[in-house]
Parts: structure tokens; sequence; C-alpha cells
């Protein structure tokens, strides 16, 4: 008689890293993965050995070839299993233990999608340049969905199935702002966190230059100019019981489970 074999069960949550040429923060971010969450580092392409070094470490790999920043974290999107979503740089400007509160406010209903304000750790973690791009474009985001958000940052929590829902089609840099966007138009309760933000490691693909962020502008303000598209909101599911590994990270924080 054979036996039954158990698939293995689910991580509480997923935290999708998108990766090109991350190799020398590969090991501080996943250093700092909460205990029992699942790191999938979605590599965009790298040729420094990122993925190599990103599965040695425990990680899960996903390979998205098609370049884009919204590429990478779609790509992760998909492949994730988690209720529970995060997404985080891979670049070790942002901590991703940070998620935990994200992760506690999605389970126990007091958001559907958290996301981190920067607050910029010294003078070299964030260029005048990119910093100027961010707040016109939140202000313009204010004008579009009345949200008072300060920051459009890569760091956010989320239930897979709603963002999946959700219909997201950028594969650039308008990625994070369509999500909110269209959040935003199903009604989703958006949350904001503030989060230190570290220089970092490496040259930036995005935001590092004029262009680059011209580019990212460009982007996001095609993201702004399409209509709104309500998602039902039956696809928000309901708050299930905390998940344990949170439970535990949180008390030990100081937090309330």
């Amino acid at each position: 008689m054979k036996g039954v074999t158990t698939p293995p069960a689910a991580p509480p949550v997923d935290v999708i890293l998108p990766c090109l040429n991350e190799a020398e923060a590969l090991p501080w971010v996943l250093g700092r993965i909460p205990p029992g969450w699942r790191a999938l580092v979605v590599d965009n392409g790298s040729t420094d050995g990122s993925a190599d070094i990103a599965r040695a470490l425990g990680a899960s790999v996903v390979h998205e070839p098609r370049r884009g920043f919204g590429a990478a974290c779609h790509a992760g999107l998909a492949a994730a299993t988690a209720d529970i979503v995060c997404f985080c740089d891979c670049d070790a400007s942002l901590d991703p233990s940070l998620l935990i509160p994200f992760v506690h406010q999605v389970q126990s209903g007091e958001a559907d999608l958290v996301l981190g304000r920067r607050r910029p750790e010294g003078r070299s973690a964030w260029p005048a340049h990119a910093r100027a791009g961010n707040l016109a474009l939140a202000r313009l985001l204010r004008r579009r969905t009345g949200l008072r958000l300060h920051d459009l940052g890569p760091l956010r929590a989320a239930r897979r199935a709603p963002l999946l829902a959700l219909g997201l089609t950028d594969r650039r840099s308008g990625y994070p702002l369509q999500m909110v966007v269209r959040a935003a138009d199903a009604g989703w309760r958006i949350a904001e966190d503030d989060v230190p933000y570290l220089p970092r490691t490496g040259s930036s693909k995005v935001t590092g230059t004029w262009l680059g962020t011209w580019q990212a502008v460009r982007d996001m303000s095609r993201v702004l100019a399409e209509p709104a598209s309500p998602t039902p909101a039956a696809t928000l599911a309901p708050a299930p019981a905390p998940v344990e590994a949170q439970a535990s990270a949180s008390a030990a924080q100081g937090g309330t489970p």
C-alpha cells in the first residue's frame, strides 16, 4: 500500500523581490525575511549570478525574461501561493522585516492594501530629482483618486487573489501606481505607514538618473490617464484567523496579535 503524500503547506506570506543584478544586496535582504515567510526572488535577466545566490540563500527563484519592474512584480504575483503577498525592492534600501505590521493590518481587516511611506536615512538615500518626481505623482494621484498619500514606494502588502482580480496590465515603472489607482477605484481601504529608507546597494535602474526618473514619471502619467475601471468589492476576501507566525512576530515586537 502506497503512503499518502501530503502536499507542502502554502507559506503564510510570500515576499516578492524583483531583482536585476542585486548580488551584493541579496544576503542582507534575504537575511531579513521574517521567519516562516517565503522569499520569491524574480530574476529579471541578471548577469551577476543573482539567481544562484538567491537560491543558495534559500529563496525561491522565478525567472522573468521580459525586462521591466512591473513584469518582474507580476511574475512574482503569478507564482505566489500565499494568501497575503508583499512587495519589496531587492537593493537593500528597504528592510523586509518592516512588513510584519503591514501584514498584521491586512490580516486583521484594518486595510486592504498597506504602503510604506519612505523616510530617507541620510541625504544620499533618495536623490532630489527622484523625491520631486514622487511628490508630483502623489499630487496627481490625489487629484485622480482623492487618496491623500505621500509616497508610491515599493514596500507594500495585500491579499493575492484580490490583487490578481485588479487586472494589472502595466509591465514597466507604472505597475506600483496602477495597483494603487485600481485598488482605489475598487473601493479598497489603503493605509500608509512610515518606513526608513536606506541608501541602496549598487546603482539604481530607474530613479538613479534624471532620464530614468523622467521615464518612470511618463509611465506613471500614462497610468493616471486611464479611465476608472472599478473592480467589484466582492473580490476582497474576509480576514481569516491570524497566522501563527505573524502573531508570534508581532508579539515579539510588543504588538497586539
